[in-house]
């Protein structure tokens, strides 16, 4: 299921959802003394990492990472790892720890097995996550035009993170599966535009996961996912 926060400028989405992380980050840090966030690339975040990166909250004890990322270097323009850290990994946040999605060399077999049992015993299940949506519906690289949706999408996938080539995006992936994303003890989606507005009306009008994987989010009834959008 969904909750709708609607926000009449990007600016109020990003002061009110950095305040709602923030909280949420400091409450797992309270309960167990560390917390982990995993964000999403993309140039509608931006205002959001700022606003969440002068928070004051225990830094040193949260552990970033990303819902997915492209397989390219850190200098790459197209590097979400670049964005977080020029963008949220500064002021108070640049104490925070960084879990790599990216690391050198080929996505191969031996590399995500490796990235699978760090993320298992150091980084999940996420506290937090924040999505973003396509406007083909994919969220994370959960892409309907990929092979590897079905396995993306599947519920008894024990694979956190797994290898995706879309077919419509450039770059081959590396991807949180929905299975461990679902875990998550906060999820939200944050998108903005009349664009977006439209592609998400069109995501909660059926419940074709793999035609639009952002419905497995949104209509899930174990799921309660935090809609956050501005125009």
């Amino acid at each position: 299921m969904y909750q709708l926060n609607d926000f009449a400028q990007r600016t109020d989405l990003d002061n009110a959802l950095a305040n709602n992380v923030a909280e949420l980050l400091s409450n797992a840090l309270s309960q167990k003394g560390k917390a982990s966030l995993a964000v999403s690339g993309g140039s509608t975040p931006k205002g959001f990492f700022t606003a969440l990166s002068t928070k004051d909250i225990d830094w040193q004890n949260v552990t970033v990472t990303l819902a997915d990322e492209r397989w390219v270097e850190f200098e790459s323009e197209a590097s979400n790892t670049r964005l977080v850290h020029e963008n949220l990994l500064k002021n108070k946040a640049a104490a925070a720890r960084f879990f790599h999605l990216k690391k050198a060399g080929e996505c191969n077999q031996a590399t995500l097995a490796q990235l699978n049992t760090d993320a298992k015993n150091n980084l999940l299940p996420l506290d937090v996550l924040i999505l973003g949506m396509g406007e083909d519906g994919h969220t994370a690289s959960l892409f309907p035009c990929s092979e590897q949706i079905s396995s993306a999408l599947a519920l008894d996938n024990t694979d956190a993170l797994m290898k995706v080539v879309p077919q419509t995006a450039p770059n081959d992936r590396i991807t949180f599966t929905y299975a461990h994303l679902a875990q998550s003890k906060n999820i939200i989606l944050h998108v903005c535009g009349a664009g977006k507005k439209v592609v998400l009306e069109k995501a909660l009008s059926s419940n074709n996961q793999t035609e639009m994987p952002i419905r497995a989010f949104l209509q899930n009834p174990d799921i309660n996912t935090q809609v956050y959008w501005a125009e």
